[in-house]
């Protein structure tokens, strides 16, 4: 594996009114790795992930991608680029099917996406890219299913499909496996290690199964700041880390091994 950086971040800071939420975060991203961002709650994971998807300016700091420097473009730029983002609460159309969400998201990768006044049949050429990203997370059978009669963790999978769609080279995924019960979150984290192929994925997850089972490399916030990097086996070993997840997470975390 390439130890190229895709993604680096130097001395990223986000203050609100005197509450630092991201603390002088240096970060680095390698292409191809799946890389998990946890910490317990208020740790700065999602307000880190604002920062990188441009939903928030620094306050200081640099976000650097593939060699160049994007700290302050606006957030269409930083997505033409090709790091694309899956919310924490499901971005799909409920009452479209599943295969007319993933075809939406390919109109709006092709910039055809204001077309809809177009007759449906000029679509059609669509019909096999969509078919094989439902394949690829394994909703073939669900095409004709409308979004809103799927399970949970199947409403997921169609996000993954959705944001696949727009080709992207970095995923940020943002708790992909939250509220799901054990075998969807196992299905799930199945799908993220398949989709890895040929992309970078930056994560942020609670659960310590997923973290421990798929992620290349991990970095751990506490209070918004990096108290450590590097390789699970590592990471789960480090004193700092078993103390900011104390109590009941403690025992996750160990009990991940």
């Amino acid at each position: 594996m390439s130890a190229e950086t895709i993604l680096e971040t130097q001395g990223l800071t986000k203050e609100f009114k005197g509450f630092v939420a991201v603390n002088n975060v240096d970060l680095k991203v390698r292409r191809g790795d799946i890389h998990a961002l946890i910490g317990p709650n208020g740790a700065g994971k999602t307000t880190f992930f604002n920062l990188l998807t441009k939903f928030l300016p620094p306050t200081r700091g640099t976000i650097t991608y593939r060699g160049v420097d994007i700290t302050h473009e606006r957030p269409a730029q930083t997505a033409r680029r090709g790091i694309v983002r899956s919310f924490q609460i499901s971005a799909v159309f409920p009452h479209l099917t599943a295969m007319e969400n993933v075809r939406a998201a390919l109109q709006r990768n092709l910039g055809t996406s204001f077309h809809f006044w177009k007759p449906e049949k000029s679509l059609h050429h669509l019909h096999g890219r969509a078919m094989e990203l439902l394949a690829t997370v394994d909703l073939q059978d669900f095409a004709d299913e409308l979004t809103v009669n799927l399970p949970y963790g199947r409403k997921r999978a169609l996000e993954l499909a959705t944001t696949m769609a727009l080709e992207p080279d970095l995923m940020l995924l943002d708790e992909p496996t939250q509220g799901m019960g054990h075998e969807d979150v196992h299905r799930v984290t199945q799908l993220i290690k398949k989709v890895s192929e040929g992309r970078t994925i930056l994560m942020v997850e609670h659960n310590m199964n997923v973290v421990s089972s798929i992620a290349d490399r991990i970095t751990v916030l506490q209070r918004g700041a990096v108290i450590a990097d590097g390789p699970y086996a590592e990471v789960s070993k480090n004193p700092q880390v078993i103390e900011a997840y104390m109590g009941a997470a403690d025992t996750e975390l160990q009990g991940a091994h």
